[in-house]
This record gives C-alpha cells, structure tokens and sequence, in this order.
C-alpha cells in the first residue's frame, strides 16, 4: 500500500502536472474549512484590532514555518538518512494550513464547551475534528471528505490514540459546585484528551494500513497519567515538523501580536525570559558584533517594545530563524518505517527559551482575567447555541443541516459538527437571535 493512496479512487488529468501534495494543498486552501479560519479566534477576539493574528494568518505562518523547516533540515543534514524522507513543499504547506482546521469558535474556549456539550455522545476535541473535517464533512469527494493522500492524513494524525481510549473517567465533563443561578462549567473536567474521536476509526485504520501490527501496536501506544488524561506517545515524521512550525509560531507570533496591543509589559518579558535567553543572545552577539557593545538582552527587550515596528520586525524574525535553524532529527528505534522512524525536534538550550516564551504568552496572555472573560462568556454562548439547536433540530437547525441530520437518523454529532464550524461572528450572531431580547429579522444575516 501506497502512503499517496486516497481512500476513494480518483484519478488526475493526464494533462495535470501536479504531484500528490500539490493536488492535497490545492484541495485544502480551495475547502470551505480554510476560508472559515479568517473568522476564528488565534488568542485574542476578533474585532480587538484588525493587526493581529487570527486562525487564518496564525495557520499560514504554521505552514511557512514548517516549509522552512523542511528546506533548512536538507540543507543543515544533506547525508542523513532521514533527509530522503522529507516532504516535498506542497505537502507540507498542506499539513500546516489544516492543522487548526477543527477548532470551534472562541478557541479552546469552544473546545471545552463542546466537549461538555458531548460528554455522552463521544467528546470533541479540536485535532480529533480537524480529522472528520477532511476524512467526512470536506465535499471534495462523494464519501471521503477532502479525499486526501494517506501520507498528508498521517501528518494531520498528531494524537494517533481513540477518545475513549486516552479519556480519564474520573475527569468527566461537569459544571462546577457552588453557583446557585449560574451554569459554570468545570474547565479543569471539561477539558478534551488529545485524541482522535471514536467515529474515525475506521479512517484512522486506513491512515495505519500500511504499517506492521507491531508497528501499529507501538504507534498507537498511550501513557496514563494520574488525574489526567492519558497521552500519547508519537507522531509521524511530517506531523513533527508541523508541530515544531505550530510551536514556533505560537511563542514568537503571538508574542508579536500581544507587545504591539499592549497587552504585556517589556518587566514581565525580561523577568519571565532573561534566563533561559543565553543561547539566542549568544547568537545575536556572533552574528550582529556592532550590536554587542551594551547589554544584548536590554537592547532586545528595547527592541521588542520599543517604538519603532521595523526594529520589532526584525528581532521577530531573529528570533523565527534562531528556532528554525535550530532543529535537528531524533531517531524512534522502535519503527522500521521511515515516516515513524524519523521525528524533527528542538532539543537543548533552543527548546528551552521556546517552553519559556511559550509560557510566558500563556500566563501573561492567556490566562489573563481580560482574556478569560471573553473565553468564559464564549463558552456560555458556544453550550446555549449547542443545547437549543439539539433541544429542537427540526424547528432550528439551518436547512442543509438538517438534512445531513435526518440523513445520519438525529446523530447528535451533526449538531456539533455544525456548530464547532462556526465563525466567531456566526457563533455570535445565532446567538443573539436565539436568546437576545430585541426582536430582530429575518433578513438579518449570519
């Protein structure tokens, strides 16, 4: 078996000169799940600022990233075994502009209300959708979704472990005790297991066909974690370097985006960075030695936050290429085949200020009480929406959703499916005209 297979039969022009991964990308930025992401939550809520990222930019800077990431590894390793095994550029640019294709609107935010919302039917988690999207909901093909080549859907495949499987049973999802008018939901029980959700074995058989029953066994292989859901233990060589890509961006772009609206101080920076910063700064000093006269760390910080966007610009760029340049193979003994036997990691001093400049987003950003009360407020609208819409699917659900609901005799999933699609701007909209007081119309838009 071939990992450029499609689950249905297809076959392309003869005067067509694309390659399996220029077919799989062109199909991904051409899909309905691409353009969507323009209106979905990165970090902060849309309508902030018309600067920083949403999941769209966030998802292209995803697949640059891990498209430089591939050229950079055959450059820096030219003899290593590894090396004939990369991605050729399309295909990776594929994998990167899908990862976030599943996420529902209001971010994880949205991902824990919808795994609340179906804590008896399944779960949700956002790369378990991301999978149904294009192996079933994509319409590129009658039965099989986007349709795509298995060695793309082993890229997107980053938690290669069932719902069921990696789910703590004492962490299911709950409201939280104490509020006696208000439903609070419990984000510490709510929250998903990284996994593929129990409804795409059958695809996740497919993606795995070709693999030894040892290998497969080895692949799927999970660690359980006390009061946590268990996790799982490996990914696909392509799936590596998207996840290298998903994290470099992550810490640097989203750093970007909170330093230019203000929302983190240049104290906090230093305070939460300085430590783990000695590699880059060394970096900066071989490479830039007119800029070393004073304090390296100081005159990034300044940088940074400094006035001046060029001077920003350029350090965000530093800093991409210190992180990308950085990667190297690591070896997974217990695979014979290649695209399991390879992993692309960062590993030492480099992975260290990643973890730290992530961290610092998360607390500083994330887990600020400006941006939790728009994710708490989000995962209020994201349970209403869900429960009127499944209270009642034949007098509120949309017509094309309906008819895919009575087509799958009332799956509740439909019901999800349709609103983990949603735009935040749509999410919003439903909304108001389920529950806001004003009367409204029928001609107003969603």
């Amino acid at each position: 078996m071939s990992w450029y297979e499609r689950r249905e039969s297809w076959a392309a022009q003869s005067e067509d000169a694309r390659e399996d991964g220029d077919i799989d990308y062109a199909r991904v930025v051409h899909s309905a799940s691409f353009r969507r992401l323009q209106g979905k939550t990165q970090i902060l809520n849309l309508g902030d600022s018309d600067f920083y990222r949403t999941r769209l930019t966030h998802s292209l800077e995803v697949a640059q990233i891990a498209g430089g990431l591939a050229r950079q590894l055959n450059k820096s390793f030219p003899d290593h075994p590894a090396t004939a095994h990369l991605p050729d550029r399309s295909l990776i640019h594929a994998i990167g502009c899908t990862h976030d294709f599943g996420h529902p609107p209001f971010g994880h935010g949205g991902e824990v209300a919808l795994n609340y919302c179906m804590r008896r039917h399944g779960g949700f988690e956002g790369n378990g959708q991301t999978l149904r999207i294009l192996a079933r909901l994509e319409s590129f093909s009658a039965n099989a979704g986007a349709n795509l080549s298995r060695r793309t859907m082993l890229g997107v495949l980053k938690y290669p472990a069932a719902f069921s499987q990696a789910a703590n049973p004492y962490l299911e999802p709950r409201l939280l005790d104490g509020p006696s008018t208000l439903r609070i939901l419990d984000s510490r029980q709510c929250k998903p297991p990284k996994a593929y959700l129990d409804c795409e074995q059958d695809v996740v058989d497919w993606i795995l066909a070709p693999l030894t029953h040892p290998e497969r066994t080895a692949f799927t292989a999970i660690e359980a974690r006390p009061g946590k859901h268990a996790k799982t233990l490996h990914k696909s060589l392509d799936c590596s370097i998207m996840d290298l890509a998903d994290d470099i961006a992550y810490g640097i772009h989203d750093l970007e985006d909170a330093i230019s609206l203000g929302l983190v101080t240049r104290e906090r920076f230093a305070k939460a960075t300085e430590s783990a910063s000695a590699p880059f700064l060394d970096a900066l000093k071989e490479k830039y030695p007119g800029e070393s006269e004073n304090d390296v760390f100081s005159r990034m910080v300044e940088g940074l936050f400094g006035e001046d966007e060029g001077t920003r610009k350029r350090y965000i760029s530093r800093l991409v290429h210190h992180f990308l340049t950085g990667a190297s193979y690591r070896e997974e003994t217990a695979f014979d085949e290649p695209l399991l036997r390879w992993r692309v990691c960062l590993e030492g001093p480099r992975r260290a200020f990643l973890d730290a400049l992530q961290a610092f987003i998360v607390k500083d950003v994330i887990a600020s009480p400006e941006v939790q009360h728009l994710e708490f407020k989000g995962q209020a609208m994201v349970v209403a929406v869900f429960e009127a819409l499944a209270a009642d699917p034949a007098r509120l659900l949309p017509k094309a959703a309906l008819v895919r609901y009575e087509a799958s005799s009332g799956d509740i999933r439909v019901i999800c499916d349709h609103v983990a699609a949603m735009t935040d701007t749509h999410l919003l909209k439903t909304y108001e005209r389920l529950f806001s007081p004003r009367m409204g119309s029928v001609f107003d838009r969603l």
